[in-house]
């Protein structure tokens, strides 16, 4: 299909005239008119295109990509030598930020809960197709450590547990990445438990002295579905090549 095709479908699909992002969602570096081998992965790191060139694909798929806002405009050093890789083996690279955390379906919280077993029960910040912050509850209640290897075990890494919370935990919010700021949303909806992926200092204190849970799980780790869900998207519905590669980070 045609590159600009597939970039029409994917900002339909995933509502981008609706966020107000931190980088350009959509087309980011012009590469092949025609489209046939996707790769999608969370970064558009050295790494990744690496793997990109090394499988034959002409669009490279992820969640975060360039030209995010307050870094320098230039295009020097690292961005220089990412960007130079991706023209001279003429690779499209589309990234969807904001729009892939919150779709209700592909998303990375949908995704996150998916893979999570958690029943998704709504949204704490914003209506259905742009919310970020999902609230939710497991279908039994855990202790602290059952869910510390929970998260282990259907992410591949150990979170970081800071306590505050009830001894049974059974109602969740959450937003992937780099959320921990949302804590004191859920804190004021009154879960049990929040779940994103990095931490702060402060967060220690919020989560104590609020009475809430916090697992910091792996900012990588928690928007690996959405890119995964998309290269599955892609398969079946419009018919491309496409696989997910993961680079592995334990941040």
């Amino acid at each position: 299909m045609k590159r600009q095709e597939l970039v029409e479908h994917l900002d339909k699909l995933l509502a981008c005239g609706q966020f107000r992002d931190y980088a350009p969602n959509g087309l980011q570096v012009q590469g092949s008119d025609r489209v046939a081998r996707v790769m999608t992965g969370v970064t558009a790191s050295q790494a990744l295109i690496e793997k990109a060139i090394a499988w034959g694909a002409d669009t490279l798929l992820v969640h975060h990509g360039y030209f995010w806002k307050n870094e320098p405009a230039v295009i020097t050093g690292m961005k220089a030598q990412r960007i130079k890789a991706l023209l001279a083996h003429n690779i499209n690279l589309l990234a969807y930020h904001l729009p892939l955390d919150a779709h209700p379906q592909l998303g990375n919280n949908a995704q996150l809960a998916k893979r999570l077993d958690i029943d998704v029960l709504g949204a704490l910040d914003d209506e259905p197709g742009r919310a970020l912050v999902f609230h939710g509850q497991l279908r039994q209640a855990m202790s602290s450590q059952d869910v510390i290897g929970h998260l282990q075990q259907r992410l591949g890494q150990r979170p970081l547990h800071l306590p505050g919370g009830p001894e049974s935990i059974r109602t969740l919010a959450w937003c992937t990445g780099g959320a921990q700021d949302y804590i004191d949303m859920a804190a004021d909806a009154g879960v049990d438990a929040f779940i994103s992926g990095e931490v702060s200092e402060r967060t220690t204190h919020i989560a104590a002295e609020r009475g809430i849970h916090y697992f910091a799980a792996g900012h990588h780790a928690t928007e690996r579905g959405g890119v995964q869900a998309l290269a599955e998207h892609l398969q079946l519905h419009l018919g491309l090549d496409a696989q997910f590669m993961d680079v592995a980070n334990p941040v």
